[in-house]
């Protein structure tokens, strides 16, 4: 009787623990249903088979993915879709020109015929998900090696889909949930006929650019609109002037009354990676090891570019996008660090584990399968640190920060294609070249890059343990100088002249693989990075292999340890639902952002000529004439973003942001700066996602675009009188 109430009030214990975890989950939709209590408890007034349901509409079938990690919605019953102004942003642009260059001006289209097909552009509608685990793992047991066990689950997903065989547009897979403990059958189909309908100027959906990325109050009109076509019967079909609109199962209807404080909020989406798992000892490593060498990296970088935009206007807008682009992460490592560091991210797992290791040691059959996990897993991760650090030093220095080395590594993979296939440089050139102009050499000036270059390789020389670097590199770096190498490197190497490098693509497989071989800067960085692939990412691996094994079993042991709590599987591009409330939030001391931004702060922002703060003129007038129309709020004022604490991530861009009954109100485009943890160890008083008002996108529509046709096309639910503003008041931080 004593051990039953024992393991009764742990389970209370637990219970009352985990009370919250709601709000941080990204739940299967097809698993919804123990969740359903909680959201209601919330204000939702739905129910399970309203958000899935494969027998008849459900919000599912509303929700798609496009095939570039984003996520869509349609939006009326002629398959018009709404996403994220950057989740379009490469489909814009392949359809723009020096003439009608969208991106830049915006586009209104006035009818079907004015809609322009997107080459190459494609959506995904969900059919269903199955849980398929004992299929999957059959045959499979603890006892067996890693690699037999994978060999085994690999063989049987062969043999299951088989069931299934692909047919055009009807795609099949299989993928790993719960570290792969289990595994289910993903159904989707593709409709490839996608067309782009219309987008505001950059001025509306970027305003803000990557200064405002992450951080609030935000301003950003992030939204494009599209509309999938299909066959006379409704089918996927390739594109076609005869194909029709399509008529999806379910879209969304769209909420006019606005969102208040404390309102429900309901996100689905196709989130692409989250690790909420992970032991104290990785976390640790995050927060101490390895964001810290990242940013010290991405630093170094950012101060010479900084430096070198002083010189001209030319030089600054060269440089720009590369700047933005790794500054982006630079704050994101910053971020990340200091909010689990104030979190106390570290504490709250090792009180986890230690709960953990409690309830595994009090059972005598888990305690002799699991009871050793943590331990094990600690003492990997104290020796993986090293291999981690410098991996991620490399990975920095040789991939992401220099123009050259970039480049560099485009052509080495090339070569190895070729190398194996004479054909595939006929095949691979024309993508190639597209990769090199746009990601590589678009932002090349020569000079800024060898600054960049001799910086971070005495930065590589210093910090990355002497046994990982190859003599020959590092010979050849003292005698020489590391000023000289770069010399000689930018004056003599293919890869510091574009134009040559682009010729050489252009070249017989033979010329290609012989002068690229004997080239000054491929011999050098080849020599390292073989060096370093043989005597740290061999070791890396073998560890991570390990690591993953654990992790697997660790998160089988949870999942028995802690029957009182729900767990919400990491995300993995897979449908998901995220649920929470629209809250400010207090990111240190005496401040308090409320969650709401208005028009207003635009102009306040607003910088005539600036690339991330200018605006249009018809805006501006809009704005002074408060010629908001039936879109503004109750009072008086035009929202533009709102905040809310439904956890999002990559994928989740451009996901709908759904009221209580299932209506749209926004859609998904980022997060918080302070909340940037969350992805790790999600905290609901500090981890908001940033939505653009629906309302503000119907005013840019109709108001600024004048597209009066796409306005008549949405349905609009059941206007209810607004409720009275609810005053928003600060939640300070829980600290540890």
């Amino acid at each position: 009787m004593k051990r039953q109430f024992f393991l009764i009030l742990l389970i209370l214990t637990g219970f009352f623990a985990f009370a919250q975890e709601g709000e941080g989950g990204m739940w299967l939709p097809n698993e919804i249903d123990p969740m359903v209590p909680d959201m209601q408890r919330m204000g939702s007034h739905l129910k399970a088979d309203d958000i899935w349901d494969t027998s008849k509409p459900s919000l599912k079938d509303a929700v798609v993915r496009i095939d570039n990690g984003c996520t869509a919605e349609f939006v009326s019953g002629k398959g018009l879709l709404f996403t994220n102004h950057h989740c379009g942003y490469e489909a814009i642009a392949s359809v723009s020109t020096v003439e009608h260059n969208y991106l830049k001006d915006g586009y209104w289209s006035k009818s079907f015929a004015e809609e322009i097909p997107v080459k190459g552009m494609q959506i995904s509608v969900i059919d269903n998900i199955k849980d398929v685990t004992q299929a999957i793992l059959q045959g499979v047991n603890d006892d067996m090696k890693p690699s037999e066990r994978q060999s085994v689950i690999d063989k049987n997903i062969n043999q299951y889909l088989k069931r299934f065989p692909e047919k055009k547009f009807k795609h099949y897979e299989i993928k790993p949930f719960y570290k792969g403990n289990k595994y289910y059958l993903i159904e989707r189909t593709t409709y490839p006929d996608v067309r782009f309908v219309a987008t505001p100027p950059a001025s509306v959906g970027k305003f803000g650019g990557d200064t405002d990325n992450w951080m609030w109050p935000r301003h950003t009109g992030d939204f494009s609109i599209f509309r999938v076509y299909a066959g006379p019967h409704n089918e996927p079909a390739e594109y076609s002037k005869r194909n029709k609109p399509y008529r999806p199962k379910k879209f969304l209807k769209i909420n006019m009354n606005g969102v208040n404080v404390n309102d429900f909020t309901m996100v689905m989406g196709f989130p692409g990676s989250t690790d909420e798992y992970l032991t104290s000892y990785a976390i640790k490593q995050v927060q101490d090891v390895r964001d810290p060498v990242r940013e010290k990296v991405r630093e170094k970088t950012l101060d010479i570019l900084k430096k070198h935009m002083k010189e001209s206007e030319a030089l600054r807008l060269k440089l720009a996008a590369k700047f933005a682009h790794l500054a982006n992460y630079w704050k994101f490592f910053i971020g990340e660090s200091r909010g689990l560091k104030k979190f106390h991210a570290v504490e709250a797992k090792e009180k986890y584990e230690r709960e953990f290791q409690k309830r595994i040691d009090a059972n005598p059959e888990w305690k002799a399968k699991y009871g050793n996990l943590l331990p094990q897993l600690k003492k990997l991760y104290n020796q993986i640190e090293k291999y981690q650090a410098a991996t991620d030093i490399h990975n920095e220095i040789f991939y992401r920060n220099i123009d050259l080395t970039i480049a560099y590594a485009y052509i080495r993979s090339l070569l190895m294609e070729v190398s194996s296939d004479k054909n595939a440089l006929k095949e691979k050139r024309d993508e190639y070249k597209k990769d090199l102009r746009e990601e590589v050499y678009k932002s090349f000036d020569p000079q800024t890059d060898k600054e960049v270059f001799i910086a971070l390789m005495k930065h590589y020389l210093q910090v990355i343990p002497k046994e990982f670097i190859s003599p020959d590199f590092a010979k050849l770096m003292k005698e020489r100088g590391v000023e000289n190498v770069a010399e000689l490197i930018y004056s003599k190497s293919i890869f510091a002249h574009p134009d040559e490098l682009m010729k050489l693509l252009d070249a017989s497989p033979k010329k290609f693989v012989k002068t690229v071989t004997n080239d000054i800067g491929f011999a050098v960085l080849y020599a390292q990075e073989l060096y370093f692939h043989n005597k740290v990412s061999n070791y890396y691996y073998q560890l991570k292999d390990q690591i993953n094994e654990l992790m697997r079993k660790y998160m089988k042991a949870q999942m028995l340890a802690f029957p009182e709590k729900n767990f919400p599987p990491d995300a993995n591009f897979t449908m998901r639902v995220s649920y929470g409330k629209v809250r400010g939030y207090q990111p240190r001391d005496a401040v308090y952002y409320k969650p709401f931004s208005h028009l207003y702060g635009v102009m306040e922002k607003y910088i005539p000529g600036d690339d991330e703060f200018d605006v249009p003129q018809k805006l501006i007038d809009l704005y002074k004439k408060k010629d908001y129309g039936p879109y503004a709020n109750f009072d008086g004022t035009m929202v533009v973003d709102f905040l809310a604490t439904n956890h999002i991530t990559g994928g989740n861009s451009g996901s709908p942001v759904l009221d209580a009954d299932g209506n749209l109100i926004g859609l998904a485009f980022d997060g918080v700066w302070e909340g940037l943890m969350e992805d790790l160890y999600y905290r609901n008083e500090i981890s908001r996602s940033i939505m653009v008002d629906i309302r503000y996108v119907l005013f840019i529509i109709d108001k600024l675009g004048n597209d009066k046709h796409l306005i008549q096309e949405l349905t609009f639910a059941k206007k209810k009188k607004p409720a009275a503003k609810i005053k928003d008041k600060p939640v300070a931080p829980v600290m540890h």
